[in-house]
């Protein structure tokens, strides 16, 4: 039994960090989803950039021949990512006509977006209207403007990921956007049963951040305290994601939820985002291994997907083992002057300028690939 499949049995689907035409038309996705190694893809501007601007498929040729229907590079872009996304979901579709909580995929709101809610609600209204498929996630930003879209978007049964989030009160801010979206949602009449969401918890970029932060600490530190602090090295990671299934049990335990449970509605799971392993010196699969609970989804990189199947191991709910430690380790960064609610406000700044530069540069790229389309095209009529 492959090491995914137990985890589903466990309660953890295993997703996919990737997309790409060429996963697609390989037949490599539906050999991932017939294995029962994947329940589920993620994506975002920088996982399209990487496939478009490699030409990973067939992007090319579709580019061209949007260019020469004179579509401008935002337009080639919404039809190159729906497209993926649409064929992705497909994919799925039997999967998830099995057991709607698996065979979901996701496609996020332009990053540029992340601080208008109007105009987010807008846009995942017009991707959601355009897929339109019982399995597609919109991904929405946790930003101040995000959580109250999520709230929107939720009330009027439409599916979301929320993304970019990075410390408990964002965490704490989008479960509560989704219950009030789903009470809202039941007093319009809606079913609650219809509407599915995930809340992605980014994993490694915490410890990122801290390890740089406390690798300045340890340069000026001497005995003792060189020893205290490089014992915090690479824990802050899932030390704030194990407190954050912590009150994902307790949101959802709670009595608000209950009468929501009883018509059907069903938890919001935590995901855990950013679960490649970016530190050599940490075992590849330290945000995999250390990390599987019930209602939980982990999504991962192919290289984290092939050591997961290669030497994964199954060793328990481990997301709920050592929480009292991992709350004494937050203590410890904080005692010393690393507050990880403060990292994860810097972390969500950073994450909204990193995907819309990762945005914008490929629209740059595609705007330059539809002008050399459009030139080469009129040479030819020439």
């Amino acid at each position: 039994m492959s090491t995914p499949i137990e985890y589903r049995r466990r309660g953890q689907a295993v997703w996919l960090d990737s997309i790409s035409s060429k996963m697609i038309h390989s037949g490599r996705l539906s050999s991932l989803i017939e294995a029962g190694s994947i329940y589920g893809v993620t994506s975002n501007p920088t996982i399209f950039g990487q496939a478009i601007l490699k030409n990973e498929g067939d992007y090319n040729a579709h580019l061209e021949r949007l260019a020469r229907d004179g579509k401008d590079a935002f337009a080639i872009y919404d039809a190159l990512t729906r497209k993926d996304i649409a064929e992705g979901a497909d994919a799925f579709r039997a999967l998830h006509d099995r057991n709607p909580v698996d065979g979901w995929i996701s496609l996020e709101v332009l990053p540029s977006l992340a601080a208008d809610t109007q105009k987010t609600v807008a846009e995942a209204k017009r991707l959601s209207s355009a897929l339109s498929r019982p399995n597609v996630f919109i991904k929405v930003p946790a930003t101040p403007a995000g959580v109250p879209a999520i709230r929107r978007l939720i009330s009027e049964g439409i599916s979301i990921n929320i993304t970019l989030m990075f410390n408990r009160k964002h965490y704490r801010e989008v479960a509560s956007a989704y219950l009030d979206g789903l009470l809202d949602f039941a007093a319009k009449g809606g079913d609650p049963s219809r509407v599915h969401s995930v809340a992605s918890f980014f994993v490694s970029r915490v410890d990122t951040l801290v390890d740089k932060l406390l690798g300045e600490k340890i340069q000026k530190a001497a005995g003792k305290e060189t020893t205290h602090l490089e014992s915090l090295l690479g824990k802050a990671g899932l030390a704030n994601s194990k407190v954050v299934y912590e009150d994902f049990l307790s949101i959802f335990d709670a009595a608000p939820f209950a009468a929501l449970r009883a018509k059907g509605a069903r938890v919001q799971r935590p995901l855990w985002a950013s679960t490649g392993t970016k530190n050599p010196a940490y075992s590849d699969l330290l945000y995999v291994e250390n990390l599987l609970g019930p209602d939980t989804v982990n999504t991962m990189p192919e290289k984290t997907l092939e050591a997961l199947l290669d030497h994964g191991k199954t060793q328990g709910d481990t997301v709920r083992e050592g929480v009292a430690d991992a709350k004494k380790t937050l203590d410890d960064l904080r005692a010393i002057g690393i507050d990880v609610e403060a990292v994860g406000e810097q972390l969500q700044k950073d994450g909204v300028v990193l995907f819309a530069k990762s945005y914008e540069d490929l629209l740059a790229a595609i705007e330059s690939r539809r002008a050399e389309a459009v030139k080469a095209s009129a040479g030819v009529k020439a």
